[in-house]
């Protein structure tokens, strides 16, 4: 069996398609110059002048002593041209030549506005000498201090304006020098396309140095950022793993509460009812607390890092710690008094990491350094005290003042804050460092 074939739609003429394309090439066409219209007549916002963020003075004044020395050397050439070589009235050329310069001064501040003036200015003082006959006149319909003008404010536009508005600006420009050129006198020479070709050029190197500009600028907000991204990302850390070794100190301490309580109806005989679940309902609420702390530290420990099985070290692995500082290369003593009393598990553990800082900041920045560690108890508070001088090994491998991590400093106060103590930090006038903690050695309820 046999099937008829099928038939081909109809296809547009050739003449529709053409006519459907012209009309999307006139509306992309109306939209650009929609565009170059609006960016022409949507000046930037005034604001700063040119150069207002240059550290010095005298650079903030600059653009403004270069307008007035161009309107000041501009204006009088101007209006001595226009009446001497192109023969027009002097009051026309007084007139005409203000128009043309003076809004220099304008273009510090807002550069755009100051073209609009201008470039009328120009258009109508060419105008104008059509109807004058000068002895002398030969250029045309440019006049040469108005070439010098009109480029002195492309650099203040292609400064500040966006690249539509340039572009706009430059068509404009090679436009109306086209058409006057239709009118040009016999006898004159044709400048529009120099000032064509020479406002291009300076539109476009001067918008180049402004986009460089721009992203060197948006490079540093990017770096200030991202620095304080990475200040606030060490702090976190820091505050992480602080939590995760407190952990193992409050855990014993629950440990102890459960196991009191627990074993306090064998070890206390006749216990009325009342004070057996009393004691049952501390160690329930202690195991729950237990499992809770157990939760919050394997959010800690999310990132897959093990926790450390070592137990937390103390005041007792000073002078451990001292020793092998020594072998790294740092003279290094201890003074750990001998009477410091009852210090809390967390007290004590913070000041071996804060002296456990304190000495790697000295092996990395300051080799070679002889080194003092204190610790003293002193009217209810642990003092840590760790000076340095300054570094002997100035060949080291490690540099001296070579940047850290930014975990010690930042672990010391976070430390010391945690304890309720506190930190003093900072150079000594030879040259070392001192790290000063002051940690309560009593149980204060925080703020």
């Amino acid at each position: 069996m046999t099937t008829a074939p099928r038939p081909e739609p109809p296809t547009a003429p050739p003449s529709s398609a053409l006519r459907a394309g012209a009309r999307r090439a006139v509306a992309r066409a109306r939209g650009t110059f929609q565009g170059f219209g609006a960016a022409l007549t949507t000046p930037t916002a005034p604001g700063a002048p040119l150069l207002a963020d240059a550290a010095s003075r005298w650079v903030r004044l600059l653009p403004y002593v270069v307008a007035l020395a161009f309107t000041a050397s501009l204006l009088p050439t101007t209006v001595l041209l226009l009446t001497d070589d192109y023969g027009l009235d002097g009051a026309l050329a007084g007139a005409v030549g203000t128009a043309q310069t003076a809004p220099l001064l304008l273009a510090v501040t807002r550069p755009l506005q100051a073209w609009w003036v201008v470039f009328a200015a120009d258009v109508t003082g060419a105008l104008l000498l059509l109807a004058a006959d000068g002895p002398r006149a030969h250029l045309w319909p440019w006049t040469p201090p108005l070439v010098v003008g009109y480029c002195a404010l492309m650099l203040a536009l292609g400064l500040r304006e966006s690249r539509r508005a340039l572009f706009g600006v430059w068509l404009a420009t090679g436009a109306a020098g086209y058409v006057l050129e239709a009118f040009r006198p016999a006898g004159y020479t044709s400048v529009h396309t120099l000032l064509f070709v020479l406002s291009g050029v300076l539109l476009l190197l001067t918008s180049a140095v402004r986009a460089r500009g721009d992203a060197q600028r948006r490079l540093a907000e990017q770096e200030t950022i991202s620095e304080a991204e990475r200040s606030r990302r060490t702090l976190l850390e820091e505050r992480a793993r602080i939590a995760r070794e407190l952990h193992d100190v409050v855990a014993h301490h629950m440990s102890v509460i459960t196991v009191q309580a627990d074993s306090a109806p064998y070890r206390v005989p006749g216990l009325p009812d009342a004070a057996r679940e009393e004691f049952g309902s501390i160690a329930a609420s202690a195991r729950e607390s237990l499992a809770e702390m157990r939760r919050l530290l394997s959010v800690l420990r999310s990132d897959g890092g093990g926790g450390e099985l070592a137990p937390q070290p103390g005041l007792d692995r000073l002078q451990q710690l001292v020793e092998a500082t020594v072998r790294a290369g740092v003279p290094a003593e201890l003074r750990l008094a001998a009477d410091l009393g009852d210090v809390p598990q967390a007290v004590d553990l913070s000041a071996y990491r804060i002296v456990q800082e304190a000495l790697a900041n000295v092996v990395r920045h300051a080799p070679g350094a002889s080194t003092r560690v204190s610790v003293r108890a002193d009217g209810g508070r642990l003092t840590v005290l760790v000076v340095n001088g300054p570094s002997l090994e100035g060949g080291s491998s490690v540099e001296r003042g070579a940047p850290g991590t930014g975990h010690g400093l930042v672990g010391m106060r976070e430390r010391v804050r945690l304890t309720g103590g506190s930190l003093d930090t900072g150079p000594l006038p030879d040259g070392g460092f001192r790290v000063a903690a002051r940690l309560p050695l009593r149980t204060e309820d925080p703020e």
